[in-house]
């Protein structure tokens, strides 16, 4: 019987083997995808594993923040680059709330129009400003500071604002920081490879968890 009083511990994460025995073409097909996802293309390995430790961030996934963070050491990520990563991670997971306030705003005018997204909404972020000042622009320049470059560069982490942006699942923010890399010189393949950076940590979050289950199934 396991202990299930404890819900996270690293030794948990060895039980994810036992799911090949029992969805075993899942189990290999979701690794095939994953370590395509985060090999060295377009964009390095450490820059992917830069990328995979903001987006953990985002999911919260314990067993992948200890994971990644590892793999990024690896490759020479040194404990900077990791903070400014996640801190472009908590920009865009506070941003998307930010962001979507938009939309509350529509709802308290009483917005007739049925298109609930439109990126023109986007526009209304600075009438917070007016509402609560003194807040916006403390939220605002930290935004700005986390993106700043740093031991990062600009491009780069714009890339991770797209990747956790796609994690967030925020349209404005996809939209805001997809522009922004472009801007930075980040090519399509590039900016595809982080997306798909952040699609590998999002099912790959769910796949972790599956330890949870396997502890839960067998507790008596």
């Amino acid at each position: 019987m396991t202990n299930t009083e404890s819900l996270y511990k690293k030794s948990y994460f060895g039980r994810v083997t036992e799911l090949k025995e029992y969805a075993p073409e899942a189990f290999e097909t979701f690794f095939a995808f994953n370590d395509k996802a985060l090999a060295d293309g377009e964009l390095s390995v450490k820059l992917k594993e830069l990328i995979a430790i903001a987006v953990a961030h985002i999911t919260g996934c314990p067993y992948c923040i200890d994971l990644h963070v590892g793999n990024a050491k690896k490759n020479e990520a040194d404990k900077e680059e990791v903070s400014e990563a996640i801190f472009v991670a908590t920009a865009l997971k506070a941003g998307s709330a930010a962001a979507h306030g938009v939309n509350a705003l529509n709802a308290f005018d009483g917005q007739g129009d049925d298109e609930l997204y439109k990126a023109s909404y986007f526009n209304r972020l600075k009438e917070f400003g007016e509402l609560n000042g003194e807040t916006f622009k403390a939220f605002a320049n930290f935004d700005q500071k986390a993106i700043k470059a740093g031991k990062l560069t600009e491009k780069e982490n714009e890339l991770i604002a797209v990747a956790s942006a796609h994690a967030t699942g925020c349209a404005y923010c996809i939209d805001l920081h997809t522009k922004n890399a472009k801007k930075t010189g980040a090519s399509l393949e590039e900016i595809s490879e982080a997306i798909f950076v952040a699609v590998a940590l999002k099912a790959g979050s769910a796949f972790a968890h599956s330890v949870n289950a396997l502890n839960a199934y067998d507790e008596k």
